[in-house]
């Protein structure tokens, strides 16, 4: 092999070793879900308090993504995934061994912290790696496929430790794989030097913006829950968390060295690009989590059960995503292949509205899924080419946190209000008669029509924000940057 043929082996090995400390991450999100029933009866929570094995994870993760990917910027890429990686896995560690419910929450919270640090910097990572626009749309579309088709991975992974080995090891298997993706990352990737603080480091903008997301993640996942999206205590932490984020973009606006420079948001389509991709996120949790409760409560379908009916989706999210998506992109540019893809996800979802009390999984579930798996495995990558398409080498990892903070923001936002509206629509129902089962269907139906909903306005951004890109000349050469996309991190 020539130098360059070694050299370009070793890019999309790291690739991989990238992308499976993604899905590494990725998987804890759901993977937790189908275990929580033996854990609380081993650590003895109660149905309250047991929501905070899951939402310890989320505030840390969504409230840090952006701050992490920028600290890439400004020290290392490298470097954050690298820290982020160890805390990970060390907090892996403590979260199997935990006897106590504190012991147990507090380790979720650094998992949080960890899993924020080491995803944020990823997909900066890679656009830096594959700078050529076919080769970065072929990457794109592997990493893309690991965060979309992640969840349903996590629901059958779960369910196999969960029945064959206990919930312990849910945890414990991150340790091994955690190891060996900072072992191989060590040796792969580039020892990158960020840019650097300049004139010193804008604490203050690092606390307010890690303030806001955190405060936000815990309004959408705690009080809006539980109290409703009307009350005093959601309507105030809402408000402060909006204060808050206010007075950060005013501080970034002003100050001389600032943390996350505001330019990124100016081109318009890095940010239709992070408004659909929230929307979508929004919409599809629909599918993958209440879709997961109809199986279980209407079907009756054990963990196992619930993770292989997931798996067609995740196998055509898989093939596009690898195999035919960066065709597609390179042929017919990126918003022409992602608006088709809108469509086949708002089909699904519309599909799944029509699902009986007495489903038959091949008749009812599975055209379902091959409609959505079609769409997220044609829409997420080109979606995410567009998001990453105005970033520089001096802050692809803003870009990339940019990425992940609004799908983890959108995914929170969208499960709690699809959650609340399903479970109002099920009370009223069974106040109207209607059995257990059937209140539950038509709570669960409702909540995919609003998903499809959402995604339908996700086109509707697609269509009027995002610009037109230049036709390429040919499926084979080399394709011209997105028109009008002007670099969003360009110095204005």
């Amino acid at each position: 092999m020539t130098a360059a043929e070694i050299t370009d082996r070793k890019r999309w090995i790291a690739l991989y070793v990238l992308c499976v400390g993604m899905l590494m991450i990725v998987l804890d999100a759901t993977i937790v879900n189908v275990a929580l029933p033996s854990i609380q009866e081993e650590l003895g929570f109660s149905q309250a308090s047991l929501a905070w094995v899951v939402n310890a994870y989320l505030i840390a993760f969504g409230g840090l993504l952006l701050l992490a990917g920028r600290l890439g910027d400004l020290i290392s890429r490298r470097g954050i995934f690298l820290a982020g990686l160890a805390v990970f896995s060390a907090a892996s560690l403590l979260c199997g061994l935990a006897q106590s419910q504190e012991v147990l929450v507090g380790a979720r919270f650094v998992q949080g912290v960890g899993g924020a640090m080491a995803s944020a910097v990823i997909l900066g990572m890679i656009v830096t790696m594959f700078p050529e626009p076919r080769e970065q749309a072929k990457a794109i579309g592997v990493y893309a496929f690991v965060a979309s088709a992640g969840a349903s991975v996590g629901l059958l992974a779960g369910g196999v430790i969960t029945e064959a080995i206990n919930w312990h090891w849910i945890f414990f298997v991150n340790i091994p794989i955690g190891i060996a993706t900072a072992l191989l990352a060590i040796r792969l990737l580039e020892n990158d030097k960020g840019i650097g603080f300049g004139e010193g480091a804008d604490v203050l903008g690092a606390v307010l913006i890690t303030a806001s997301l955190m405060l936000l993640v815990y309004t959408i996942v705690k009080p809006a829950a539980e109290q409703g999206w009307d009350s005093d205590r959601t309507l105030a932490l809402g408000a402060l968390s909006l204060a808050l984020l206010a007075a950060f973009v005013a501080r970034e606006a002003t100050a001389r060295n600032s943390l996350i420079p505001l330019r990124i948001f100016r081109s318009r389509n890095v940010s239709g690009a992070n408004v659909i991709q929230a929307l979508l996120v929004a919409g599809m949790y629909g599918m993958f989590f209440l879709g997961a409760l109809y199986l279980e409560r209407i079907l009756h379908y054990s963990p196992l059960q619930i993770g292989l009916a997931f798996l067609p989706a995740t196998i055509i999210m898989g093939t596009l995503s690898i195999r035919y998506t960066e065709r597609l992109a390179m042929r017919f540019g990126a918003k022409t292949t992602l608006i088709p893809g809108l469509v086949l996800i708002m089909a699904g979802l519309v599909l799944f509205t029509q699902t009986p009390v007495d489903g038959d999984y091949v008749r009812d579930v599975m055209p379902a899924m091959i409609l959505i798996g079609a769409g997220v495995g044609t829409s997420f990558p080109a979606l995410m080419t567009i998001s990453m398409s105005g970033a520089t080498q001096s802050d692809a990892g803003l870009a990339s946190g940019l990425v992940n903070t609004t799908l983890q923001v959108g995914g929170a936002l969208g499960l709690a209000v699809l959650a609340t509206l399903s479970a109002t629509r099920t009370e009223n129902l069974r106040d109207a008669g209607e059995s257990a089962a059937a209140a539950l269907n038509g709570g669960y139906h409702l909540a995919y029509l609003i998903g499809a909903g959402l995604v339908l306005a996700t086109i509707a951004v697609a269509v009027a924000v995002l610009q037109q890109e230049r036709k390429p000349e040919s499926a084979d050469a080399p394709q011209p940057e997105l028109a009008g996309a002007e670099p969003a991190c360009a110095e204005a």
